[in-house]
């Protein structure tokens, strides 16, 4: 299994057999294996990978990544990927760029841009009222909402509310180019996130 972490640069383009296709440039690794987690001692197969730097770590925190070496104590974000043989990968493992290809397929996992509070019509995309006869301060309203048959609203209606601010798995992503020289992928379309939010890439 491959994976990787990385952050959203900047959307872009590249030329693919004469035409125009649109890109995600994303800065990916190097991400340093910090721990191995095992059937037998924890009760599932993942592996744990860093990735980026802060200025400073907790003690216990620091204390843990310092068994995959002595400078990953300031690294910044920690995520785990499952996987079915856990042989492949040991505690101070780096992983770069390079284990991906140009025509890969990936998922790329990322938290969207939180939108506030919206209603229904930017948040469900709902088509809103009549612009006339007699709709006066109603173009973008619900409309009823509960008012016939068993008369009241059951969980889970599509009503106004806070949009965004989720995780969000966009799956089968073409890598469009690999650049080892600066550990950039270009991914053909569009990911989840704003700029420079943190990205899960994994086949």
């Amino acid at each position: 299994m491959k994976f990787i972490l990385g952050v959203k640069l900047e959307m872009t383009q590249v030329f693919k057999d004469d035409k125009i296709v649109p890109v995600t440039k994303v800065k990916a690794g190097p991400c340093l294996v910090t721990q191995v987690k095992t059937a037998d001692k924890d009760g599932y197969l993942a592996v744990q990978v860093g990735f980026g730097k802060r200025r400073q770590n907790t003690k216990s925190l620091g204390g843990h990544l310092k068994k995959a070496s002595p400078e990953a104590t300031k690294i910044r974000y920690l995520k785990e990927f499952r996987i079915k043989d856990g042989s492949d990968f040991k505690i101070g493992d780096e992983i770069k760029v390079d284990i991906f290809k140009i025509g890969d397929k990936v998922n790329v996992t990322g938290k969207v841009k939180g939108r506030g509070f919206q209603g229904v019509v930017k948040r469900h995309g709902f088509h809103g009222s009549p612009a006339s006869h007699g709709h006066k301060d109603q173009l973008r309203m619900p409309g009823s909402i509960g008012s016939s048959g068993t008369a009241k609203i059951f969980k889970g209606k599509k009503m106004g509310g806070r949009m965004g601010g989720n995780q969000k798995t966009v799956k089968a992503l073409e890598i469009m180019d690999v650049d080892l020289e600066n550990n950039l992928l270009l991914i053909k379309g569009a990911v989840p996130g704003a700029r420079n939010s943190l990205l899960e890439i994994a086949d």
